[in-house]
């Protein structure tokens, strides 16, 4: 048997592998068009910072050590310019000419290509990407040889990890978004967080702003933004996004949607005796159905060893589960991370869900280094399904996600996330973990002992309610809606007959630092009569929400504000609670 695969990146070359330990007949042969097969294509970014400092590293195999480990014909400079599925042929081009082989099983495995935006001037020899090892060695040599000035076009992964990878190099940094946020997969709360991370680090960034045009000069180009601002480049790098590379196979009359090749769960495409996986492929996505490529490493990976059982053992092949899109970024000292669905994703789906914010440390408050996770999830009205969640912070973003991820892939409810028997020592965790802490949350919500109202209904809430504002005097110093009523939470009881006569008849909406104190609030106030409701992940959530906004709406405190001023640690040694004891 004759299995072909083209690509010889992740889903390529685990197809490979898996294919030889299955079979040691078969004859396995592997085209790239490239110089390079299986190399870390993630660390690209890391070699152009210096982090990485042997080019070497990033090559994970070679066809040489292919060859000796597992009898695989891998051969680079092969484009495929050609395929014809009646007589099951490739046309190739190679160094030597070009030829013609057959198949008797096809794997494609071709990936993306970079974005080239309609600009004028894009032909530029400043203008770089970054998705294969030599494009990573010539923005490294640009880098070296002096660049001061960098312009990045996109802000979504790669976008980020070579504004934060030049910034660091000491290059004079733009970042240009078209869209309003960048990393558009994360809620506007986090993105905020992330975009506060690349200005800390220096970089210039730009949203809701493309670039109209590229002024090639003798020492430098210039790029002309559509804010009508222009930026010094003698470097520029295309991130703006990654489109399929199958044109080839389209031709061929094989099924794609948006350029993507559709596929079955066992990665079969429209053809016979031709299966698809990694980047080029289309992906159902779980929780909202909606048809789209998922551009990451993982599910690649995971798809071509399915697909390989498939065509050896398909009486026992596993279907490829559908991607939940989890994925991380380092920014600075800040890490992202996110799985699921996403905010936007479910509007659009039409899901009824809510959302928790909590901002808890990552590990036991009382040992030193402890740091606050800002951790959102999404989950579903009425049964309490986790549908998505994200986090930023500074340390312990991954374990949270990863635990969380594997909760979604299990169809677990935010309640069930409080049985979860997570590893605890001061200086890794707390004895109720993050995760934990999320499905308490979820648990109140659901059953109606803590109502959410949340920073997007802002609007909404001073137009229509009393804000209560339960932080401390020296907290409110720094900012406060305007209009609202500023009673300390170790006050209300004392003075509910003030928050009776500023409500007058109208809801009350609780607000503190990160949702503790208001919770404890909302209980007063509920028992005392009130239709309340306490701000999901309080002021933390609500600045994030705002960004730049938040300097225009919050206002200074009353000056006649009575209140003492307080710890203002409350929220923090609340979020931590219970940890000092195994």
């Amino acid at each position: 048997m004759r299995i072909v695969i083209v690509g010889g990146v992740a889903g390529g070359m685990s197809a490979a592998a898996r294919a030889r330990r299955l079979d040691e007949q078969a004859e396995i042969i592997v085209l790239d068009r490239g110089e390079h097969v299986s190399f870390a294509n993630c660390g690209l970014p890391y070699y152009v910072g210096g982090e990485i400092t042997d080019p070497a590293a990033l090559l994970v195999q070679t066809p040489e050590r292919l060859k000796a480990s597992l009898n695989l014909d891998v051969r680079t400079r092969h484009d495929v310019i050609g395929l014809d599925t009646a007589a099951r042929e490739l046309t190739v081009r190679t160094p030597d000419g070009t030829t013609v082989l057959s198949y008797d099983a096809l794997i494609l495995a071709p990936g993306g290509q970079a974005e080239r935006p309609e600009i004028p001037g894009i032909d530029s020899a400043r203008v770089r990407t970054l998705r294969t090892v030599d494009d990573a060695l010539s923005l490294r040599a640009f880098a070296e040889a002096g660049a001061r000035h960098a312009v990045v076009l996109g802000a979504g992964f790669i976008g980020l990890e070579a504004a934060e990878v030049l910034a660091g190099r000491g290059i004079a940094t733009t970042l240009v978004q078209r869209g309003e946020q960048v990393l558009s997969p994360l809620d506007r709360e986090h993105a905020q967080s992330v975009t506060a991370e690349l200005r800390r680090l220096g970089i210039d960034v730009r949203t809701n702003t493309s670039a109209r045009e590229i002024l090639q000069g003798d020492d430098a180009d210039r790029v002309l933004l559509s804010d009508g601002t222009e930026a010094d480049a003698d470097l520029i790098v295309l991130a703006a996004g990654v489109r399929p590379d199958t044109h080839v196979f389209e031709g061929a009359g094989i099924d794609t949607e948006g350029g993507a090749i559709v596929v079955d769960e066992h990665g079969r495409t429209s053809v016979d005796g031709v299966w698809a996986v990694g980047d080029a492929t289309v992906s159902v996505d779980p929780i909202t159905g909606a048809r789209g490529v998922v551009a990451l490493a993982g599910p690649a990976n995971r798809a071509g060893r399915l697909v390989a059982d498939h065509i050896l053992r398909p009486a026992s092949a596993r279907p490829i589960p559908q991607a939940l899109g989890t994925a991380i970024i380092r920014v600075g000292s800040a890490t992202a991370a996110m799985t699921g669905a996403n905010r936007s994703s479910l509007r659009e789906a039409g899901q009824s869900f809510r959302t928790l914010h909590l901002h808890p440390n990552q590990h036991a408050g009382y040992f030193p280094g402890a740091t606050q996770v800002h951790l959102s999830l999404h989950i579903r009205e009425g049964d309490g399904r986790i549908l998505g969640a994200q986090a930023v912070g500074s340390d312990g973003v991954d374990k949270r996600i990863d635990v969380l991820a594997t909760a979604i892939r299990a169809g677990l409810t935010v309640t069930d996330l409080i049985d979860l028997d997570l590893a605890y020592a001061p200086p890794y965790g707390q004895a109720k973990d993050p995760v934990n802490l999320a499905g308490m949350l979820g648990a109140n919500v659901l059953d109606g002992t803590l109502v959410l109202w949340d920073a997007h209904d802002l609007d909404g809430v001073l137009r229509d309610a009393l804000v209560l504002d339960v932080r401390t005097g020296a907290e409110v110093a720094s900012g406060i809606l305007p209009g609202a009523l500023h009673i300390p939470h170790t006050e209300l009881r004392g003075r509910i007959e003030e928050v009776r006569e500023a409500a007058d008849g109208r809801p009350v909406r609780v607000m503190c630092a990160s949702g503790v104190r208001s919770a404890i609030a909302h209980r007063v106030l509920v028992q005392n009569g009130f239709d309340s409701a306490s701000l999901s992940g309080g002021m933390l959530t609500l600045r994030a929400v705002l960004g730049d906004r938040a300097a225009d709406i919050l206002v200074d405190p009353d000056p006649s504000d009575r209140s003492v001023p307080e710890d203002s640690r409350g929220d923090v040694v609340a979020s931590a609670g219970g940890g000092r004891s195994r």
